[in-house]
């Protein structure tokens, strides 16, 4: 994961792992949504319980026999593993008869998942003809089925053979990053903050639909001393324990030597014959211990590498390639399955910049061996990425800069039959919190994002820190993100210019019109609930206009309290639903306030509304403030709302680098479009603020 202190520009953090591979995927189950024929489904399609795939789900009647069934194919006779993925949220099991080309097989339990939004993958395995196979759920009681997302099926026999690459690193789609455990830099996996690392959260990962983890290991304060350098034993058993719980359940797995890189490896310029020593013997270590692990097990040489003190770029790619043919020459002689194990060499900083990209392909080029993968990292643009600058939605420049980053190593890597895998991906402002950017402009980040990986052939893996899937609940924080994220690996999703609309309480209520973007799917209609609003008389469609009534406005709207008023899902011919919520809403009142630069608030009415980004200026019109090249300051790092304290911080990162006894004008950008002026002064001791 990329630190603050090494952004040091409006730079573009990028990064993907890439293995030379050529063609057609191995391994992948082929998924069967429940709403696209040729399933069917004895009740209705619904779309109103988040967090389901494709653009709906099968709500069976309840009633015995009223049932869901998909048509699998298979290009041979075999057992095949089917995953039923479901919500059921009552507390009672819901029984199902499984029956395979009109046969019962089994009875299977449909448990409570706690919620309908819910959901989670059962693993069952039949025998399978070649051809077409109608898998039938049947509910035995006249409580019916769970509500059915999809139906994944793949036949034994189809993994990817050995010592093909570009097979391998195809079945690796999607990858998951067990992130701020083993990579910690403290005394075990739980000091930064994350529980012990079970088993039952690697079997939660695969369950999710991930087919690969990456697991970082940071090993120096593991280690003893030179000249042996020896791994605690100790440790490297823990570590092998978590690999060996994540091979068996058939995940692809990657380890590699992750902080260390900026901890240490970093002085090489100044200390080579240490530091190459010091990571030599990790790998020699490494590479004996894993020997006979499984080919589903891959060697990553170095994250994000960087060097201090160097002469400079020329420097740099000598000694990241001196790093990256050493690991391979140590990985290759040890034998056994190491001899043709993958081996994953990144990019300085794991950057795809076009030079760092080149550098690493002279490296490939030297090195001749098929059985290499090379990785970068996307973290997206930065300024959007972090919320500064005046960044706040996922716009033209904000895409441009995606496609550029992957088509540089589309271009680099896969027209050399070298596909990719962005083995970290996700927002840097996740690194403070998951709302310093704004929902929906999330949500079109990611949808994007997964559409524009698959078309270049790449596959991805997701950073997660702890914040995104509970490492001891098993649940998702964000049930609407990690929809969209599933389902941009399968297909597009409609999207539109907002997530919001705003109707301020001190007018009347007018109709609101978003725009639609279509992505090549079609509009089907919006609903609220499980109640379709009526065309023409809710909302009209005209084109990619999609316009709402002052009438349906202000039925939704209800008394019109300030906040969240209601929530309609627009709903598109694939991936999930579009949510809007309703907003009532008046101008953010501020007050003046003092206090200290450590500990300074403005107490704060938003009356509805939320902070979107914040500007800071001098009278006379430049910047003030830190990275004072924009007037526009970088969310939660130098200002923060606090929508449950109902005041804005202003915080000590700000101060330190504003004049003192100079008055700043803030200017406060909400999302309902209404700009609330601000004046602050830092008087050395006290800072004041005021509203004139």
């Amino acid at each position: 994961m990329k630190l603050r202190s090494f952004i040091t520009s409006v730079g573009v953090l990028a990064s993907a792992i890439v293995a030379f591979h050529g063609a057609a995927a191995f391994g992948a189950p082929t998924r069967y949504e429940a709403e696209t024929s040729p399933a069917t489904c004895t009740g209705t399609i619904d779309s109103n319980h988040a967090g389901f795939s494709g653009s709906g789900f099968c709500n069976g009647n309840n009633a015995v026999g009223a049932a869901v069934q998909f048509t699998a194919s298979a290009s041979a006779a075999g057992t095949a593993t089917l995953g039923v993925r479901f919500a059921n949220g009552t507390t009672t099991s819901r029984p199902a008869s499984l029956i395979v080309n009109g046969a019962t097989v089994q009875t299977v339990q449909f448990e409570g998942t706690g919620a309908w939004t819910t959901w989670v993958t059962k693993t069952l395995t039949v025998s399978a003809n070649a051809g077409n196979n109608t898998i039938r759920l049947s509910p035995t009681t006249a409580n019916g089925l769970a509500n059915v997302d999809f139906l994944e099926f793949e036949v034994a026999g189809t993994q990817p053979p050995p010592g093909n690459a570009m097979a391998v690193v195809a079945a690796m789609q999607p990858g998951w990053n067990l992130g701020n455990s083993f990579d910690a830099t403290g005394a075990d996996e739980t000091s930064w903050g994350n529980p012990r690392v079970t088993q039952a959260l690697i079997n939660g990962v695969k369950a999710q639909g991930f087919k690969s983890i990456r697991i970082p290991v940071t090993w120096g304060q593991h280690q003893s001393a030179g000249p042996a350098y020896t791994l605690d034993a100790a440790y490297l058993t823990r570590v092998k324990e978590v690999v060996d719980w994540a091979l068996a359940a058939d995940l692809y797995v990657m380890i590699n030597i992750h902080h260390d890189s900026w901890q240490w490896v970093a002085n090489m310029p100044g200390d080579h014959n240490n530091v190459l020593a010091r990571y030599n013997a990790i790998w020699t270590q490494l590479a004996s211990r894993f020997q006979a692990s499984s080919a589903k097990l891959i060697f990553e040489s170095i994250n994000e590498p960087q060097f201090t003190g160097s002469s400079g770029d020329a420097q740099n790619a000598m000694l990241l390639n001196e790093l990256n043919t050493s690991f391979q020459r140590i990985v290759r002689q040890s034998g056994g399955n190491n001899a043709t194990r993958l081996l994953v060499l990144p990019t300085l900083h794991t950057s795809a910049d076009q030079p760092r990209v080149d550098e690493l392909v002279s490296t490939f080029t030297a090195l001749n061996d098929p059985n290499l993968i090379a990785t970068v990292h996307f973290y997206g643009f930065w300024p959007f990425s972090v919320n500064i600058a005046g960044f706040t939605t996922f716009n033209a420049e904000v895409q441009q800069d995606l496609v550029s980053q992957f088509d540089r190593v589309a271009n680099a890597f896969v027209s050399r039959n070298i596909p990719v895998i962005i083995g970290e991906y996700g927002l840097l402002g996740f690194d403070r919190q998951v709302g310093t950017i704004e929902q929906g402009e999330k949500l079109k980040f990611f949808e994007y994002l997964g559409f524009y990986a698959r078309t270049k052939r790449l596959t991805t893996m997701l950073w997660d820190n702890g914040q995104h899937f509970g490492r001891t609940s098993l649940q998702w924080s964000d049930p609407e993100l990690i929809g969209q994220i599933k389902s941009s690996w399968t297909t597009r999703s409609g999207t539109a210019s907002s997530d919001q609309i705003f109707n301020a309480r001190a007018s009347a209520i007018t109709a609101k019109t978003v725009t639609l973007n279509l992505n090549g799917t079609t509009f089907l209609g919006v609903r609220q609930g499980t109640t379709d609003l009526v065309a023409g008389t809710d909302y009209t469609i005209s084109g990619s206009q999609l316009t709402f009534t002052a009438a349906a406005l202000t039925r939704l709207s209800g008394s019109r309290a300030y906040g969240v008023n209601a929530t309609v899902n627009v709903r598109f011919s694939q991936g999930v639903p579009w949510r809007i919520n309703i907003v009532t809403y008046d101008p953010p009142v501020l007050q003046n306030a003092s206090g200290s630069s450590g500990s300074f608030t403005i107490p704060t009415t938003f009356r509805g509304d939320q902070l979107a980004t914040m500007e800071a200026k001098y009278a006379d019109g430049t910047n003030a403030g830190p990275q004072n090249w924009t007037s526009f300051k970088e969310f939660d790092f130098t200002f923060a709302p606090n929508y449950s304290s109902n005041n804005i911080a202003l915080k000590q990162e700000f101060f330190n680098e504003v004049n003192n006894g100079v008055r700043v004008t803030l200017t406060f950008h909400f999302w309902s479009g209404t700009r609330v002026t601000y004046f602050v002064t830092d008087s050395g001791s006290t800072i004041t603020g005021s509203t004139s």
